[in-house]
């Protein structure tokens, strides 16, 4: 019987660790403002924790933490990439438009998809909270216990991105001024460029 204490608990931690703001967030708050694309990206988003959750539950966590080489490869191609869209953010500031799903300035499928899952996979810390730190605790759990504690993450990761993106719509009376979104992308652009320089800072220091 599968316990439904284990499932609270993976259900809560997995919370903790999806609901900040971070990169992935930002993206697909952006997404379900501009209601472009909302349904893949959520499920790209969810699908992609529930894999790495169940990775990391599965042992894989152990592996990724004995990695240097593979820890630091992700996190200067995490590090290239957030600043990138930083910048591309701060330009979107400078010239803010109130945007409709299917304007010129919202993403193509393959594009908003591609940048989906690099914000997912080039995110160190994506794996050392999905796949590290959930996976270890798992191991408090056994049998099916265990298997409801990371269903009980993965269920965090589907609830929050698609309530998300498609709450974010409840926010498109504020965004129909230019302004909101030159806030908005200012914003982004701020905690972008500042996870990019954590990702540099944690790279250069000395372990």
């Amino acid at each position: 019987m599968i316990s439904i204490s284990a499932a609270l608990a993976g259900f809560f931690l997995g919370a903790s660790l999806i609901i900040a703001i971070g990169a992935q967030n930002a993206f697909i708050l952006r997404q379900g403002l501009l209601r472009s694309h909302v349904f893949i990206l959520c499920l790209i988003c969810a699908l992609s924790d529930a894999v790495l959750i169940a990775a990391g539950v599965a042992g894989l966590g152990t592996l990724v933490s004995r990695s240097p080489t593979l820890i630091s490869l992700v996190t200067i191609g995490g590090a290239i990439f957030l600043g990138t869209y930083a910048v591309m953010a701060f330009r979107r500031a400078f010239h803010p438009g109130a945007m409709q799903a299917g304007s010129p300035q919202a993403l193509g499928l393959k594009a908003a998809v591609a940048t989906c899952l690099a914000f997912t996979f080039l995110n160190p810390h994506v794996y050392l909270d999905t796949v590290v730190l959930l996976g270890s605790l798992s191991a408090a759990y056994s049998g099916a216990d265990r298997l409801a504690y990371g269903l009980g993450a993965a269920t965090a990761s589907f609830v929050w991105f698609f309530g998300l993106g498609y709450g974010a719509r409840l926010l498109q009376p504020v965004f129909a001024k230019p302004a909101a979104w030159r806030v908005l992308d200012v914003i982004i652009g701020i905690v972008m460029a500042l996870l990019a320089i954590s990702l540099l800072v944690r790279f250069c220091s000395p372990a």
